[in-house]
């Protein structure tokens, strides 16, 4: 399985995990790995699409999200989900890694990375708009690492009373959740389609406290 690697400045640190949108390991996700390897993190984001062939879509095409959308119907979850667990694993034993591993993920990602914290017990979970996440709300007992969750209130994948159900299952000590007023699915993507910058600014300073917290750098 191909993947990304990118290490901080230190050269050791922490482990990320990042799980990719339904675009793949895109030049924003390639941006936001190398904004937390900025902050002293080993990053790694596997092409989880490597199974069926192709790695990304071409966000330069009208079509894109269309393109998207039908490739997110080829993949296997099962193997998706074998193959982020195996990353992760992959992760916590390389030996720049020190201070434990947690997962985030974005869209289709979003609900992966849950679902590898309920299989895999990172050290920490950070989900945007998690879009499997209705269909995965029984695995939510399983999930004890500290989770972080981002929904915008316009999100027209996931509607608010879903939302609302995601928030009431995953309820604990240690997990936050955060309503961002006015932005839609995949709001921290920077294309012009999705971006939303306040909630973006917002959710980014959100989470990288939240990791600081709960995976902090030494």
């Amino acid at each position: 399985m191909p993947a990304h690697l990118w290490l901080p400045p230190s050269g050791h640190g922490p482990g990320v995990l990042v799980l990719q949108e339904i675009f793949g390991v895109s030049d924003y996700i390639q941006r936001r790995c190398a904004d937390l390897a900025a902050l002293g993190y080993v990053v790694l984001a596997p092409e989880i699409y490597w199974r069926i062939g192709t790695l990304r879509v071409d966000e330069s095409r009208e079509d894109f999200l269309e393109q998207a959308l039908a490739l997110v119907q080829r993949v296997d979850w099962d193997a998706a989900l074998a193959d982020s667990v195996t990353a992760l694993a992959t992760l916590r034993a390389r030996p720049e890694v020190a201070g434990g591993v947690g997962v985030a993920g974005f869209c289709f990602g979003g609900g992966l990375a849950f679902h590898v914290a309920a299989a895999a017990e990172p050290d920490v979970l950070v989900s945007y708009y998690g879009s499997a996440l209705p269909r995965l709300l029984d695995l939510a007992p399983r999930v004890t690492a500290p989770s972080l969750h981002h929904f915008g209130t316009d999100d027209a994948y996931i509607p608010m009373h879903q939302v609302e159900a995601i928030r009431d299952a995953v309820a604990g000590p240690e997990v936050e959740f955060h309503l961002h007023p006015g932005a839609g699915h995949a709001f921290d993507n920077p294309h012009p389609v999705f971006h939303h910058p306040q909630a973006a600014t917002s959710a980014w300073a959100t989470t990288t406290r939240f990791l600081a917290d709960h995976l902090p750098v030494r």
